[in-house]
């Protein structure tokens, strides 16, 4: 084996042995933090594209959710007022990006670039009108934040060995938001494959022309299907604003709305293999978070490579692991009525 390589695996394998069982409590549960806004728009476009809608807009609408969030709780200092706030902004570009691809045929990924640059722009002059902030908003908190969980018997079982530091350091201590997304991964399962409107979606992303045949609104599926999806993402860029930070900075989403797509095409569009290559991919960013001191040959590793972890690990898996993953077969298709 190569002796180089030998140096980076035991300078790497020191600094994990090394650190302590807090540490690692912590790296899991900022896992599950990271994971939510990931996980709901990895579900939003997973049920979108089940009905042959692709989008690529998910980014711009957790943008917008974000910042609306962020501003009407500041405004109104009430947390849940923004989030609602923020599902209506992203549902009204749910359905500005379904009007352009379902009712006027457009092309779905032009329509999806099209809301992200849109939410992009947007979001920074407005909150620079508003708050003159340079493109951001005030700092969150009290009621105007989402205020942390403890569950039942957390601090009872605190000091139990093993048991207690999973239940009450990575289980629990986190907003509702983040117990509401992984409780979606089986609502979403349930909904897709044992529900008569799962079945009707899942097959208008297959067979459009046979859905119709039977006599079901093809358009109405797909708009509730991007429906949905603005729901879903309204909920992400609400969390990450006001549960995941205090407040909203341009550019907040960094890429997750497209690090989601990642793992829905990793997942081969299922909810529980998706919530898995979620908290792949959120463990790696939370232990790059954490382990910034990682030193290979006596040199300290840059911040900034650490912190592309994550995102090398989406594009290696992406590339290599991941087989072929085959689409829904209308997906990103305009359906045509025959006469």
């Amino acid at each position: 084996m190569d002796l180089s390589f030998c140096q980076v695996f035991f300078d790497a394998q020191t600094c994990l042995q090394g650190a302590r069982p807090e540490t690692w409590v912590t790296v899991f549960s900022s896992t599950l933090r990271l994971a939510t806004p990931l996980l709901l728009a990895c579900l939003a476009g997973l049920i979108s594209e089940r009905a042959g809608v692709f989008d690529i807009g998910l980014e711009g609408k957790m943008l917008l959710a974000a910042f609306i969030a962020a501003a009407i709780s500041f405004v109104t200092g009430n947390v849940w007022i923004g989030v609602v706030a923020a599902i209506g902004a992203s549902l009204v570009l749910a359905m500005l990006h379904g009007v352009a691809s379902i009712t006027f045929r457009g092309n779905q990924l032009i329509s999806g670039v099209a809301l992200n640059f849109l939410a992009a722009g947007i979001t920074v002059v407005v909150a620079q009108n508003w708050f003159r902030q340079g493109g951001r908003t005030p700092s969150l908190s009290g009621d105007a934040r989402m205020a942390r969980l403890d569950l039942p018997f957390a601090e009872a079982l605190r000091d139990v060995p093993l048991l207690g530091p999973i239940y009450s350091g990575v289980l629990s201590g986190h907003a509702l938001m983040v117990y509401l997304a992984f409780a979606c991964v089986p609502l979403t399962w349930y909904l897709l494959f044992r529900t008569r409107f799962g079945l009707r979606l899942r097959a208008v992303g297959e067979n459009p022309a046979a859905v119709d045949t039977a006599g079901v609104s093809v358009t109405a599926l797909r708009f509730g299907a991007v429906a949905i999806c603005g729901v879903l993402c309204g909920l992400a860029g609400a969390y990450l604003a006001t549960g995941l930070s205090a407040g909203f900075v341009r550019d907040m989403t960094a890429g997750r709305g497209f690090i989601a797509l990642a793992a829905m095409i990793f997942a081969k569009w299922r909810p529980y293999p998706a919530m898995g290559a979620v908290l792949l991919f959120a463990f790696m960013e939370a232990a790059a978070n954490t382990f910034q001191s990682l030193q290979v040959f006596g040199v300290a590793i840059p911040v900034q490579a650490m912190q592309a972890l994550p995102y090398i690990l989406t594009v290696v898996i992406l590339a290599g692991f991941v087989g072929k993953a085959i689409p829904p077969r209308a997906g990103g298709q305009a359906y045509v009525k025959e006469h």
